[in-house]
């Protein structure tokens, strides 16, 4: 018995139902937590390959659990590289603008870099439930499913960050 639990995820149906059921949501969750659109998509395809690749070690019922596993820990494993090389674009990036003025572009720029650090500054709760609320658009119940949380604590969550924005930019010209 212990056997063909174990083998249950090896099936490729069983896998490919797997797939279509979570690989949107783990996505997400890493595009939220971390910011990297791309870094999202490459670890959620090596997250499932792992999976695949390690599926007699692994349950169904335990699936998710792993899967998001391997796929946190692959992600705090990018970020020193990450940040390498977002220094490396902050400090050669070269100004690729049309017909704008350079007070715009500088203003632009500012106001760009002050926004993602807001938003890096938030604590990974307030950041997670923020960007699926403005940026994917979910509802705080659908927010609060899928964290595993009440919907009071995903409006704490967005209060706490909008009010942690709005003091960022309340002297911002």
């Amino acid at each position: 018995m212990e056997n063909s639990l174990n083998t249950g995820i090896c099936k490729e149906t069983v896998f490919s139902n797997f797939f279509k059921n979570h690989v949107n949501s783990l996505r997400n969750y890493l595009i939220y937590k971390f910011g990297n659109e791309q870094q999202a998509e490459d670890i959620t395809q090596e997250s499932f390959i792992k999976l695949w690749q390690n599926c007699t070690e692994v349950s169904v019922e335990k699936a998710k659990s792993y899967l998001y596993t391997i796929a946190n820990n692959a992600s705090l494993n990018g970020i020193a590289h990450q940040k390498v090389v977002l220094n490396y674009q902050k400090n050669n990036s070269l100004s690729d603008y049309n017909n704008e003025s350079p007070e715009f572009i500088l203003e632009e720029k500012q106001f760009k870099d002050k926004l993602l650090t807001a938003i890096e500054n938030l604590n990974e709760t307030q950041r997670t439930a923020f960007l699926m609320h403005r940026i994917d658009g979910k509802k705080y119940s659908e927010i609060a499913e899928e964290l595993n949380i009440s919907v009071k604590a995903v409006e704490k969550r967005m209060h706490i960050a909008l009010t942690e924005l709005k003091k960022e930019f309340k002297n911002f010209k």
